[in-house]
């Protein structure tokens, strides 16, 4: 078990699927969480699980794409617990649309809180995790970053942003001592894929090796091992948790 005793992690986009699976995790792991989402309700929500379980965790409604909201969002964790361990850039959405039909908005929303609210979080982060030589950052991507999909331009985009931006930091950040990494996962059973319909699943499923969705868990185990040491020598990287649906 990855001990993490007494690490502050932030984690974006923790009302529900995945960032709140990945809370969970890292409080589950001894870690004290703030817990970030645009959803207030959801955030408390998670927060209050993770009091449950005996660990400290406070709450923050950010919108990433707002740089003020971000830079809020790192003030009041640094106010609250003093220092940020872990960050975790998960906050994102899709507003699927074949390109001949996407209009600006749809590119555009999506592209400013999935790649600039990831920017906008690293950023305002910078110094205190550069101040205090030690961290490590987790970006969420997604394996349409490196495969592309149809149907998916503005989403596939940002993704593919994500990861160049993770491998850029990564290389800045490397001479102090800060971890920076990004997980791609694939077919993950959340709120954002169930109302898919049984045809896209079905077609998912013919390309996956293991024949079955992943779950929201399997990525943050993934975290888990990126935040805590046994990942020390590990930066600018990009684990898929796939299913083996990209190789």
């Amino acid at each position: 078990m990855v001990n993490l005793n007494d690490k502050i992690a932030l984690v974006t986009g923790a009302a529900r699927g995945i960032g709140a699976s990945i809370a969970l995790k890292l409080a589950s792991a001894g870690c004290d969480v703030m817990v970030s989402d645009i959803d207030l309700e959801g955030a408390q929500k998670t927060a209050l699980q993770i009091i449950e379980m005996g660990r400290d965790a406070k709450f923050v409604k950010t919108d990433v794409s707002q740089m003020s909201d971000a830079e809020n969002m790192i003030k009041t964790t640094l106010d609250l617990f003093g220092r940020i361990d872990i960050l975790v850039n998960n906050a994102g959405i899709t507003r699927d649309s074949l390109l001949m039909r996407m209009n600006e908005s749809e590119w555009d929303t999506v592209i400013a809180i999935n790649l600039k609210g990831t920017f906008n979080c690293i950023k305002a982060a910078t110094r205190s995790m550069l101040k205090q030589r030690a961290g490590k950052i987790i970006n969420i991507a997604s394996v349409v970053g490196v495969m592309g999909n149809a149907g998916q331009a503005n989403y596939s985009a940002s993704k593919a942003g994500v990861i160049g931006l993770t491998k850029s930091i990564a290389k800045e950040f490397g001479p102090r001592n800060i971890q920076v990494n990004a997980i791609a996962p694939g077919y993950i059973e959340t709120e954002m894929t169930k109302n898919l319909p049984e045809s896209a699943k079905e077609a998912y499923f013919n390309i996956i090796p293991l024949k079955r969705a992943g779950l929201p868990d399997d990525v943050a185990d993934v975290v888990l091992f990126l935040a805590g040491p046994l990942s020390d020598y590990v930066t600018g990287q990009v684990i898929h948790v796939d299913g083996g649906m990209v190789m």
